[in-house]
């Protein structure tokens, strides 16, 4: 069934939010925004058609209020609401609820948010469509007991994982059957404060493998496409930091491979929209299912730089009932693409966020860079959040050309008033393994070293000083600003926005 999207509803905030406007401009779509309180200045606030109030800054209390969002979508009078990637993208009562009162979800149905949602129920599903998965349960463990018997019968070491959630919570690495209790009670605990669902499953621990996905997109016609792979292993806590397409480690072979049973992923569970099928990647060049995220990805721009394709786009017609305007022969691979997550984190300090005011921001520009950012200067990283700043990508005709780039561009980021993770990423790009592609999930606990960070070399100390001194002279010679200048926002838009 078509429906025209003329308007719709944001439920999020920060850079995706700005990224899902700019897709509404060029389409001529109404967009429309909430934000809380400490975002009443952020740019998807100043960017948007219109915004309204949503709560106090902690999430639970303004963006997780699914109710209140579906009331503030109907006082718009828009047809559909897009949930982005994290709050309620990947609830399927939120979902469910979006489509009881006439509006358009732009995702996938609820059963298959569901479905996908619990990693013992997607195992099962994977297993009987097919789809290679990782040694070990279909069904949560009812004890301890059973975890010792599974364990011992696939063999040390075993992940003890929580069946209703994803992120690295609930998830203990188990070297020998001494540590099982612990970890399982462990294990148990943190998914039960995490997600209200204790269940716990087992699976084989794949020693050092890539982290490798696969871009989906489905329409209601029943087409399914796959946009290859991306390359996610350099991570941190289990969360990506830098991704790239396409993959080192991947020929075509297994790419078609990897395509096909992704398409099967998501036809087993009649998927619509867009999704990812992620997979585990071992040195035999086998590759296992590990989950599938039901939303577009945090890391999507890479797929879109190397394939001309936009996602964002292509949701909001699929939710509209249109059918897919390419097959998969259409799709075409062109370049190298990588993406850096910047961070307002201490890398010398463990990672922690560094919380402040960003007193000064300049993103980088030139030839092949994009930057997608939710703040602007004189906005605030406050504990409430991701202290995600922006991701910075870099495209080349090859991969030397995109790692050149991105080395570029992170010399050229000037962000005062936080710490932030551009020195890692520089340390990360510039390591042997990274550059020969060998790396693997386990890259930043083998081969990460901070204490490289604490003494800049003579280029980056050079750099440094340019940038101050730069700094100093345009704050002498401020230019003048008005609101008619391309690219300003509109200052009664501003001001009608920050007022009390």
């Amino acid at each position: 069934m078509k429906q025209e999207i003329t308007s719709l509803l944001i439920a999020n905030r920060g850079e995706i939010a700005v990224r899902i406007i700019r897709a509404c401009q060029e389409l001529g779509i109404r967009s429309v925004v909430v934000f809380s309180d400490i975002d009443r200045t952020s740019p998807h606030v100043l960017y948007a058609d219109e915004a309204y109030h949503i709560g106090p800054a902690p999430s639970a209390q303004s963006y997780l209020v699914g109710d209140k969002l579906i009331e503030i979508a109907k006082k718009a009078n828009v047809e559909a609401i897009h949930p982005g990637y994290g709050f309620l993208s990947e609830n399927p009562t939120f979902a469910r609820k979006v489509i009881e009162a006439g509006l358009i979800f732009i995702g996938p149905p609820a059963s298959a948010i569901e479905k996908m949602g619990d990693k013992t129920t997607a195992r099962k599903i994977m297993e009987e469509a097919g789809v290679p998965i990782v040694p070990g349960t279909v069904k949560p463990l009812a004890s301890v007991s059973e975890a010792h018997k599974i364990s011992e019968e696939i063999g040390f070491p075993v992940l003890v994982k929580a069946a209703g959630g994803g992120g690295g919570k609930g998830m203990r690495i188990v070297e020998s059957s001494q540590d099982l209790q612990g970890a399982f009670k462990s294990a148990q605990n943190e998914a039960r404060s995490a997600f209200d669902d204790d269940r716990i499953y087992i699976e084989k621990f794949v020693q050092s493998p890539k982290h490798i996905e696969i871009q989906v997109l489905a329409d209601s016609h029943g087409n399914y496409v796959h946009l290859g792979e991306r390359e996610c292993s350099i991570q941190r806590r289990h969360q990506k930091i830098i991704e790239e397409a396409p993959s080192l480690a991947i020929d075509d072979t297994i790419r078609d491979g990897m395509g096909k049973a992704a398409v099967k992923a998501a036809q087993a569970c009649n998927y619509v929209n867009a999704g990812t099928i992620e997979f585990l990647f071992d040195g035999e060049k086998n590759f296992y299912f590990l989950e599938m995220n039901t939303r577009v990805q945090v890391e999507h721009p890479v797929t879109e730089l190397i394939t001309g394709i936009d996602i964002v786009k292509e949701q909001i017609a699929i939710a509209s009932g249109k059918p897919l305007s390419f097959s998969q022969n259409d799709i075409q691979r062109n370049g190298h693409a990588i993406e850096c997550r910047i961070y307002a984190e201490d890398p010398l300090n463990n990672f922690l966020p560094s919380i402040g005011t960003v007193e000064r921001l300049q993103g980088p520009s030139g030839p092949g860079i994009r930057e997608d950012r939710g703040i602007q200067q004189g906005n605030e990283i406050s504990v409430h959040y991701d202290p995600m700043v922006s991701k910075l990508l870099a495209w080349g005709r090859t991969r030397e050309e995109a790692l050149r780039r991105m080395d570029r561009a992170l010399h050229e980021y000037l962000i005062q008033g936080v710490i932030t993770n551009i020195p890692a990423c520089i340390h990360i790009l510039r390591h042997p393994r990274f550059i020969d592609g060998s790396y693997t999930t386990h890259f930043m606990s083998e081969h990460f070293d901070p204490e490289v960070l604490r003494t800049p070399n003579n280029d980056e100390q050079t750099a440094v000083a340019i940038a101050a001194a730069t700094m100093v002279h345009r704050q002498k010679k401020q230019p003048i600003v008005t609101a008619s200048q391309p690219g300003q926002i509109n200052k009664w838009k501003y001001q009608e926005r920050t007022r009390d």
